[in-house]
């Protein structure tokens, strides 16, 4: 069976650079070609969503939807976008991440990646253990029951 589309799937630990720049697994960025653009997020729950260029579309298709009127929903983009990035890798497969967002994620030097199938994420070592430690055992078998899996 082949899978459609780009799949994140895995946990790769890296050090940034000087320049804040990560290598990105090489399974992850050959699907995409020279010039396309992610947006990294900050998470609420303190980590850094990477979306591709499929997720990105999917969600211009819900911010075009936001009524110029719906003074709310327009506050929200506004706030969100200015807190995202917009990202390329470059020849060595790395991407930079701006200092907010690494400041956002507790990310000094180490990152952890993490493949959640559409998309990846930045996670610092701490928070990253916090995740596994909250989804370990029956709680991992509860909550696979809980989304249907």
């Amino acid at each position: 069976m082949v899978l459609s589309g780009t799949s994140y799937t895995g946990l790769f630990r890296h050090t940034l650079d000087d320049k804040n720049r990560v290598t990105i697994p090489s399974a992850w960025r050959s699907a995409h070609g020279e010039g396309e653009q992610f947006l990294a997020t900050p998470h609420p729950d303190g980590y850094i969503a990477i979306l591709p260029p499929a997720e990105v579309a999917k969600l211009r298709t819900k911010i075009e939807a936001i009524a110029l009127s719906d003074g709310s929903g327009q506050d929200f983009a506004a706030r969100f976008f200015s807190q995202t990035q917009t990202i390329g890798f470059d020849k060595q497969g790395r991407i930079m991440v701006n200092g907010d967002l690494l400041t956002h994620a507790g990310i000094s030097k180490d990152a952890v990646l993490v493949g959640s199938l559409t998309k990846f994420s930045l996670y610092s070592p701490d928070r990253w253990s916090r995740v596994e430690q909250r989804t370990a055992g029956e709680n991992f078998g509860d909550l696979m029951r809980r989304i249907g899996i």
